[in-house]
């Protein structure tokens, strides 16, 4: 029996689409969700006359004991030499991970750094059907594998000298400069405390003792948040945040090459979803950094368009020129 010409085309179409969404997903979870990139940024925002300061934004390892090859290039990044470490959460990905991160963050324990935590932080990762991504922000489970959050921390802050900024604030002086920080625990879960934002500003000035000769010098302010929900943005700005750091997002994690990212799992607008961008509220302005993070959920090991990132931030002085 002959077959008509349109129906070969038809089947022709069919099979070649078919070609091209098996060699997308093999891309996707076989090669890009492993391209690691470092994303540089410069930011004027110290003292006109300062040292430059170099950061390194870390966010959403998701990190799960075989994940080798991703310990091994984070580890690779104290090659920048940072002056200094903002991790944005997300750090854990399995319930046995604790050893993985611990070795895959040592190299950075002769750099000062700061965190907050993600509900991944606390909570093993579970399956999410990824369409109901596009219906709004992911629910919680139900039932999920409580991590060890407390071995996590005592990690951070004895081992690496980090300082928490879960619905807190601190400050610490690198290089001349006077830095102030503020955050909140994950706003994904509910668990920011912005009401006691201001007091706990307050309080932090009023105690903090500067080094002699720092007196007369304006602070940079440090807003550090895991999910970039739009009141947590908002609040930073109106506490005086000149820079805000983020991660969550995952970018999207799944996009199409030029354009904004499809979802962000939270009310971010889907085009300040990765990357640099100016965050405004009520006359005022800070510069946003939203990573789209190293890791993925072992359930969802897939990228597209959205490489796996790690930032590195150069803060210079204000009367920096690029002429």
């Amino acid at each position: 029996m002959l077959t008509h010409p349109a129906a070969k085309t038809a089947a022709t179409a069919l099979g070649a689409a078919a070609a091209v969404g098996v060699g997308a997903v093999a891309w996707g979870s076989l090669v890009e969700r492993n391209r690691y990139l470092v994303r540089h940024e410069v930011l004027p925002i110290l003292e006109p006359g300062a040292r430059p300061l170099t950061v390194l934004h870390l966010a959403d390892l998701h990190l799960a004991p075989w994940q080798e090859e991703k310990q091994e290039w984070v580890r690779s990044l104290a090659d920048y030499e940072p002056d200094l470490v903002i991790n944005t959460g997300d750090n854990l990905g399995h319930e046995d991970a604790y050893d993985a991160l611990e070795y895959t963050l040592a190299p950075f324990s002769s750099a000062p750094g700061v965190f907050v935590n993600g509900s991944n932080d606390y909570v093993g990762p579970s399956f999410k059907n990824p369409m109901r991504y596009f219906t709004g922000p992911s629910k919680h489970p139900k039932t999920s594998v409580v991590l060890d959050t407390p071995r996590m921390e005592r990690y951070f802050e004895n081992d690496l000298g980090w300082l928490s900024l879960n619905n807190t604030a601190r400050a610490m002086t690198i290089k001349g400069s006077r830095l102030e920080f503020f955050g909140v625990n994950d706003a994904h879960r509910g668990w920011d405390k912005l009401g006691t934002l201001p007091g706990v500003i307050e309080d932090m000035r009023e105690n903090v003792e500067w080094p002699p000769g720092l007196g007369g010098q304006e602070s940079v302010s440090i807003g550090v948040t895991h999910a970039p929900y739009q009141r947590v943005l908002n609040s930073f700005v109106n506490n005086g945040a000149n820079v805000i750091f983020a991660g969550h997002t995952h970018g999207g994690q799944v996009r199409l090459p030029g354009l904004p990212a499809l979802v962000t799992n939270c009310d971010i607008p889907r085009d300040q979803a990765q990357g640099l961008s100016v965050w405004h509220n009520a006359r005022r302005a800070a510069y946003l950094n939203v990573s789209a993070g190293i890791g993925t959920s072992i359930y969802a090991p897939f990228r597209f368009a959205c490489r796996p990132e790690a930032v590195v931030v150069t803060l210079t002085a204000s009367d920096f020129s690029y002429s």
